[in-house]
């Protein structure tokens, strides 16, 4: 049987460093999965545009396509974006749309990853207050998410963690900075800032600006080991599933 397509959309953006980092990460899912076809598509601002890749593969004879949302957390591009635009892909298509991306312990693993590549150590996190930050959202279920993420750091054995936002909701990243350089007495002797986006642009950069008050920013999740394997993961969840509603049925 031919697996899936794997069509991974992403948001999109101005900045070209966006695209490059969504490509490398894709290049990443590829190699580790030889034998599954991975292909790119943006919601907006950068080539190739969603319904241009769907047109493609319904022209090449593709039935089968599973739709990742490169995106941390369920709000409006998961749930309406992307589904408007799913809808209106050729009617050849069957297509999947996976669920996103968090919570996930890979997520967990891969924000240490890049605590420790920006200079700590696991030693440090006893003394080491995070700030959390995230893009920002104004629906509720992506800032329990964000939230539920913050505990799960914190279950880690770091001193403390905070969630902030780079926009729509509060706390500011650098209001998060300053509540953890308050706290001290209870053991908080450096704070970090750990961006829980995927790639650079203008709200990572708002994030990197509020962390200045910071003694360790952290680089975003990026082409990471583990959210290429966590792609993977919410693929083969989305194809099981599908397979046990065939059953079913």
């Amino acid at each position: 049987m031919t697996r899936p397509v794997l069509l991974v959309i992403a948001h999109g953006s101005r900045d070209p460093r966006h695209a490059a980092t969504v490509h490398a990460l894709v290049r990443r899912v590829g190699c580790l999965r030889p034998g599954v076809r991975v292909e790119t598509a943006f919601l907006d601002f950068n080539v190739p545009p969603v319904a241009g890749v769907l047109e493609r593969l319904a022209a090449e004879g593709v039935r089968d396509v599973v739709a990742l949302p490169l995106l941390l957390t369920r709000a409006f591009h998961a749930k309406a974006d992307i589904p408007a635009v799913l809808r209106e892909a050729p009617p050849s298509l069957r297509i999947r749309q996976a669920p996103v991306l968090g919570p996930s312990p890979l997520l967990i693993s891969a924000l240490e990853r890049r605590l420790y590549e920006a200079g700590l150590t696991p030693a440090d996190k006893r003394s080491t207050g995070v700030v959390l930050a995230s893009a920002g959202s104004t629906d509720p279920e992506a800032i329990a998410v964000i939230a539920e993420m913050a505990r799960e750091l914190r279950h880690t054995g770091w001193c403390a963690v905070r969630p902030a936002f780079a926009s729509a909701s509060l706390p500011r990243t650098e209001d998060a900075v300053r509540a953890l350089r308050a706290l001290r007495e209870d053991g908080v002797r450096r704070v970090a800032v750990a961006p829980y986006v995927i790639a650079p642009g203008r709200l990572p950069d708002r994030i990197a600006e509020g962390a200045a008050g910071a003694d360790v920013l952290a680089d975003v999740l990026g082409p990471s080991p583990e959210l290429a394997r966590l792609l993977l993961t919410r693929y083969d969840e989305t194809r099981a599933a599908s397979g046990q509603q065939a059953a079913a049925a």
